[in-house]
């Protein structure tokens, strides 16, 4: 399939080079010089990622991000900015692009962000059926560690491999099955999910398999386990970890033979499911401790997906927090649609030991507590240092140098957790940090002199 590309900046020397950058892998690069030439394109069809200049006579970028959001939700946009414009670049991650980048730009970063913009638009658009269990928060992020969650999702779903995701409490590992349900050959089927941390092993036993009238006291009537109610669809083991001993070798009987008995009956049933199992424990430490069995573990395991803490993916928590505000304020049925970039910087810099779920609860709880359009640091309270300023401005001279400064700390701030992260995931590698980050090394190496990082001896 042909991916179209659409340029559009007011420099005729800007889109000789994007053309040059972009070029390749069967790609079709069109150019617009306007943003009332850009929408006419795109209202046309057939467009697929839009890099888009912020600064535009008549029409700016961001007017036209709006549009084409509203109009074309399923177009990515790459916006370009100046390098004095990155609060502009905070507004329009909020009116839904997919990435910015500042002038200069270097052009292999410039085509790998927008390769891995039209990998998202082809896995979560085009080849993904129609349903709301894709359009999830979880799903949310452009890092490099989402990118791969997503090509792994689209590698395994159209397949009946029994899936294994891992990550903490609260990163999206139910999300992630049901994306990987409703991108299966068994969409039109349910998925079931069972809480297997939250039931006994009694009325686990009983909610799996079912049971016979008079199977045990208090079985007044036939019921039907969730095995039978999944058929045709996907069993989904939310905390697989937690199934005692007992239940596990069952399970195992399920996996291998395909076939269950409800308790207390003699009869055999067929298993017609896909099972997608999710645990935030270390099930090959259980192993070895002798509470998880290794052949179950082994047949779980077949493809592992790990889902990324939060703070492992920081440059997400932009786009996720305005999502949630906007969640926020349409169930609030209140007018706050902007993150000051104090509290942006707050957010990005806090370690989210709740993950997704801690920020979703934090963003709103902000939105209530807001009396104004804006989200502010002292609305934050608790994360980080999110107090309010010992002293505030006194007249609109210290105003602005007071939001220039907390504009760059909070610039900076992201930058060097950015640098760290990625070293510290490479073992301190600058060669790899680079790579995996989608930087030319000495572009790296420039953020690390930016900011006093140095190699450990």
């Amino acid at each position: 399939m042909t991916d179209r590309i659409l340029v559009v900046d007011d420099e005729d020397i800007v889109l000789a080079s994007c053309r040059r950058a972009l070029a390749g892998d069967g790609r079709v690069i069109e150019t617009a010089t306007s943003g009332a030439q850009a929408l006419a394109r795109i209202e046309a069809g057939g467009v697929d990622v839009v890099v888009l200049d912020i600064m535009m006579p008549e029409m700016d970028g961001l007017e036209v991000l709006q549009r084409v959001k509203e109009a074309h939700p399923g177009i990515e946009v790459v916006m370009v900015t100046g390098l004095s414009q990155v609060d502009t670049a905070v507004r329009a991650m909020k009116l839904g692009a997919y990435d910015y980048l500042p002038k200069p730009f270097d052009p292999d970063e410039l085509s790998l962000v927008v390769g891995r913009a039209l990998e998202r638009r082809r896995l979560l658009h085009e080849e993904a059926p129609q349903g709301p269990a894709l359009r999830i928060e979880s799903m949310i992020g452009a890092s490099p560690r989402m990118q791969e969650v997503y090509r792994l999702v689209a590698q395994c779903a159209p397949t009946n491999t029994t899936v294994l995701i891992t990550g903490e409490s609260g990163t999206g590992k139910e999300l992630i099955a049901r994306a990987i349900h409703y991108n299966s050959l068994r969409k039109e089927h349910p998925i079931v999910p069972v809480d297997c941390m939250s039931l006994s092993e009694n009325l686990l036993e009983s909610e799996l398999f079912g049971h016979v009238k008079g199977a045990f006291t208090g079985a007044v009537a036939n019921k039907r386990g969730l095995l039978e109610v999944a058929a045709g669809g996907s069993l989904f083991l939310d905390e697989v970890g937690n199934i005692p001993l007992s239940i596990q070798a069952k399970l195992l009987r399920v996996i291998q033979e395909r076939e269950f008995r409800a308790v207390g009956d003699t009869r055999t049933q067929s298993a017609n499911i896909r099972l997608v199992c999710a645990t935030n424990r270390d099930l090959r430490s259980m192993v070895g401790q002798g509470t998880f069995r290794d052949d179950l573990f082994y047949r779980i395991n077949i493809f592992p997906i790990r889902v990324p803490a939060l703070r492992e993916r920081r440059e997400d928590i932009p786009a996720l927090a305005f999502h949630f505000l906007k969640a926020a304020a349409e169930e609030l049925g209140k007018a706050v649609s902007e993150i000051s970039e104090g509290a942006l910087g707050v957010l990005v810099n806090y370690d989210w030991p709740g993950n997704v779920r801690e920020l979703e609860n934090t963003v709103q709880r902000a939105a209530i507590l807001a009396s104004d359009p804006v989200v502010r640091k002292a609305h934050l309270a608790g994360l980080g240092g999110a107090s309010a300023p010992a002293s505030a401005p006194r007249n609109g001279e210290e105003l602005k140098k007071t939001k220039k400064a907390a504009r760059e700390k909070s610039v900076e701030s992201i930058e060097k957790a950015f640098v760290l992260e990625a070293l510290q995931r490479n073992g301190w590698n600058v060669t790899k940090s680079a790579e995996e980050t989608g930087m030319q090394r000495s572009n790296f190496q420039a953020l690390m002199k930016k900011h006093g990082i140095r190699l450990k001896a």
